[in-house]
């Protein structure tokens, strides 16, 4: 899906942006351009930055208990 129409930014380009480097909305305009244009697209972009950059949740492990 295209996030930034006026650059012709896909969803997919920036979670690659973010894999390689880029952490802030910042660091994305001046990658991509994302924008820079009529700034529709700043909403969405920060989402998808966002879902990028949050942990993995941890892993918890199940501990049974034996009985006797």
């Amino acid at each position: 899906m295209y996030v930034c129409i006026c650059r012709g930014v896909s969803e997919k380009r920036i979670r690659k942006a973010v894999a390689e480097g880029v952490c802030t909305l910042r660091d994305l305009r001046t990658a991509l351009g994302v924008g820079t244009g009529c700034g529709k697209c700043v909403s969405q972009a920060y989402e998808v930055l966002n879902e990028c950059r949050r942990p993995a949740p941890p892993k918890t492990e199940i501990y049974l208990a034996r009985s006797a």
